[in-house]
């Protein structure tokens, strides 16, 4: 992606990498980032059920990252804070587009939200999975998000074992959300039995458009998903 600023940017938790063809929206990205972040962390502060929970809990009016997170979480039936990197990603990009970038995009832990002019490759990371950033997706439909959920290899919570779950929505709150719920039921001896039940469960959620799934050497598929890239180092 020549002639774009990239930047890495972490603030506790959130291990972000920001795109943009301006300086001023990389900086834009950051400032929203943190902002989101230090909401939230004051709504759970006074709302620790919001952090805890496992299922859907009523969306608040405000802080907008909590009531994004816990619109997104109800659509997948899981707890608010599955959607929480997806969501910060999301409101990045929204202040980015607001500020003027024409490519704004932002990854936070391998959630992806994208506003582009141009084409955007993404690299799917599963671990030490030998598929692990091999191949990738390369967006050309905007505004656009994607997730992914393992069940080896991430410190977010899952309670499947697939090596990765990937989502695809309009946005990125969304994706998070569901790619933990089809994550969840991606188990078992019997492999292709956990791939038809992740991805039905993708489908199931309402602004879900495709998943990719892979599990012990089985890739599945389903829906509209990006072309898919080979990638190179």
């Amino acid at each position: 992606m020549r002639n774009l600023c990239r930047q890495v940017f972490q603030i506790k938790e959130s291990q972000c990498t920001i795109i943009s063809d301006s300086s001023d929206g990389v900086e834009k990205a950051k400032e929203s980032i943190t902002r989101n972040r230090n909401q939230l962390e004051r709504y759970v502060q006074k709302n620790p059920r919001f952090l805890h929970s496992l299922k859907p809990i009523k969306p608040p009016k405000e802080p907008k990252v909590a009531l994004l997170m816990a619109e997104a979480a109800a659509k997948s039936n899981v707890g608010p804070m599955a959607a929480v990197a997806g969501v910060i990603a999301d409101l990045a990009v929204e202040d980015m587009t607001a500020a003027g970038c024409k490519v704004a995009v932002v990854e936070d832990g391998g959630e992806v939200s994208a506003m582009s002019d141009r084409p955007i490759d993404i690299a799917l990371a599963a671990g030490d999975d030998p598929w692990s950033r091999k191949f990738g997706f390369r967006l050309t439909n905007f505004p656009y998000g994607l997730a992914t959920s393992s069940g080896r290899f991430s410190h977010a919570l899952s309670f499947g074992d697939a090596e990765a779950a990937t989502v695809f929505c309009e946005n990125a709150g969304l994706a998070d959300a569901a790619a933990t719920a089809v994550g969840n039921v991606v188990k078992g001896e019997d492999r292709q039995e956990a791939l038809r039940k992740g991805l039905d469960t993708a489908l199931s959620i309402l602004g879900v458009e495709g998943a990719l799934i892979l599990y012990r050497g089985l890739v599945g598929t389903v829906g509209k998903i990006p072309l898919i890239i080979r990638v190179t180092s």
